[in-house]
């Protein structure tokens, strides 16, 4: 079974989605703040993190930016959790790395639809889904089997959803792909038009892909193209 943590320091909530995720076939462990789940952290890694922003202290987004730059946290699945419901607010969050969120109040079949589908795309990393053979275009190699991405030869740390993006934009270079395909096929369920998300992890992924970024074009009032001629 899949172990989740949850760092959320209202007790009631934090009771409720624990007491939910193990009895949806999860390992679910709830802390009230930063310093229980940093110590957790060191004995065993989580599949997957629930992240309160705010929280009393060290907040969600300064725990999310402090995984990202750890090597052995940096790909780990985080859905921040927040109370704010403003654009800005959620383009924060997965600015900073998030790989999805929910706003509360949020329901528990929602949360648990949420959590099985971000669980199934790392899953995914090990199966036939992924082609075999490296895709190589200029200077990007992204290796399936490794679940790598190199740009002249200099390793990148991808998010998640950073490298499923690349990975589907590569599978299909001159294709414009839109934005609503890209969050059902990447997010695994539509955001309601809230194509803003896709736009926050198009524009980290070409911040890391340095001087391949052109290789992602983007067309206006549709999506985005993986073009193998740019440099």
């Amino acid at each position: 079974m899949a172990l989740i943590y949850m760092v959320e320091d209202e007790a009631n909530i934090r009771e409720l989605v624990v007491y939910t995720l193990n009895a949806s076939s999860f390992t679910a462990r709830g802390f009230a703040g930063a310093a229980a789940f940093y110590a957790a952290l060191k004995t065993e890694r989580p599949a997957l993190v629930l992240l309160d922003i705010m929280l009393p202290g060290e907040n969600g987004l300064d725990i999310l930016r402090r995984l990202r730059r750890q090597k052995d946290t940096r790909t780990l699945p985080v859905i921040m959790l927040t109370a704010k419901d403003t654009e800005y607010d959620k383009v924060i969050g997965l600015d900073a790395g998030a790989d999805d969120y929910l706003t509360k109040p949020f329901g528990m079949m929602e949360l648990v639809s949420r959590v099985k589908s971000l669980l199934r795309r790392v899953e995914n990393y090990g199966g036939e889904a992924p082609p075999q053979q490296a895709l190589v275009a200029g200077p990007i190699r992204l290796t399936p089997q490794k679940h790598t991405v190199e740009v002249n030869g200099v390793p990148l740390a991808l998010t998640l959803k950073e490298y499923d993006l690349l990975l589907m934009l590569m599978e299909r270079p001159g294709i414009v792909l839109n934005r609503d395909v890209l969050l059902e096929q990447i997010w695994g369920y539509t955001y309601e038009g809230e194509t803003r998300t896709v736009d926050v992890h198009i524009r980290s992924l070409r911040q890391k892909l340095g001087p391949a970024a052109n290789a992602i074009e983007t067309v206006r009032g549709v999506g985005y193209r993986f073009t193998e001629d740019k440099p």
